[in-house]
């Protein structure tokens, strides 16, 4: 199953094949809704009665009986997304001068507006921050965009472009690899002390919400450079350098390879991977996972060219204090032999 937007941008389209081994007594309506993300089942009977979904190329009825090797192909044109707006909030700004902001974003803050997500961004944020810089200035184009991304539950560093000209050279520096950029991770287990994943990375086929390792030549390339800074007991602190920038990449890269990222809730980090889950050694845990409430994952460095003086500037943020508490308990009750 594949997910890519039309060449217009204006329509969303899903192709999928029904695998081998598929029950025969589910409806097209029906199982539509189990791979399309956000989809309800009137949706879906409306799309299809409005001849946006075709079977093995033609047009059926909701109620159609779903055959193993049947092709599924739905093209729905897309409903302009709202216009984000300005919102005042509380923003941590370590650096900002004429042309980039960097911002130290906290847990639980969704980058850019989305589905579900349309307010209550960092855009929205910033938006209202720089029309506070710019005041009754009209000639003042101060304009955030967003050079690359955190997940919502990632904390640290990111930059902002504030014009279309810096945007550009940003956006380059990051395609070209020439950005620093190091993560620290707890994760479970002990991995070597050094070592590189690598692994296309793309959509998985049992959960659209998913990433997942691909077989090479079937997602997007991506490579980890990873050192491990401490080891405790069955967990391990991690600095991490991307050489790409894949959606999820450091939570799926880790969870390949056996050593999910602690606290992650979507890629199998909130269960005890290592050692005995009992007693107390289970409620501590159990603690630690809960209070966390996110993945063990802190943007902790960036560093670039400036692209306007061109002089190489690298910022460092503290760990949050949630990511602190975690660390300061293991380090107390998860002595390691290595």
């Amino acid at each position: 199953m594949e997910k890519k937007a039309g060449k217009d941008r204006q329509t969303t389209i899903y192709e999928h094949t029904v695998p081998d081994g598929q029950n025969s007594d589910i409806r097209l309506d029906k199982y539509i809704t189990s791979f399309v993300e956000n989809a309800s089942r009137n949706k879906v009977q409306q799309a299809i009665k409005d001849g946006y979904v075709e079977v093995n190329g033609k047009k059926e009825k909701a109620s159609y009986i779903m055959q193993p090797g049947d092709e599924i192909f739905i093209e729905i044109p897309k409903p302009p997304p709202p216009e984000a707006k300005p919102e005042e909030m509380e923003l941590n700004i370590v650096y900002e001068d004429d042309d980039i902001i960097i911002v130290n974003k906290e847990a639980d803050l969704v980058v850019h507006p989305a589905y579900g997500n349309w307010t209550g961004t960092l855009v929205n944020g910033l938006m209202y921050h720089v029309d506070e810089l710019a005041g009754d200035d009209e000639d003042e184009n101060l304009r955030p965009g967003i050079v690359h991304r955190l997940d919502k539950d990632t904390s640290g560093l990111l930059v902002v472009a504030k014009n279309e000209e810096t945007l550009a050279k940003l956006s380059g520096l990051f395609q070209e690899k020439d950005v620093e950029r190091t993560y620290w991770a707890i994760v479970w287990g002990t991995p070597d002390e050094e070592g590189t994943i690598e692994g296309d990375i793309g959509r998985s086929k049992r959960d659209r919400k998913l990433m997942t390792v691909k077989p090479e030549g079937q997602g997007k390339h991506a490579v980890t450079h990873y050192k491990v800074l401490e080891y405790f007991d069955y967990l391990s602190l991690v600095e991490v350098k991307l050489e790409t920038g894949r959606t999820h990449q450091i939570r799926v890269h880790f969870a390949h390879i056996g050593n999910h990222v602690f606290g992650d809730p979507t890629y199998g980090g909130t269960s005890v991977r290592y050692g005995p889950n009992t007693g107390s050694r289970k409620s501590m845990f159990h603690n630690l996972i809960t209070g966390l409430g996110r993945q063990a994952l802190h943007a902790k460095t960036l560093g670039f060219e400036h692209p306007k003086t061109g002089e190489l500037v690298r910022f460092d943020s503290e760990l949050p204090d949630d990511f602190q508490h975690v660390l300061t308990m293991l380090r107390e009750n998860c002595k390691s032999e290595y």
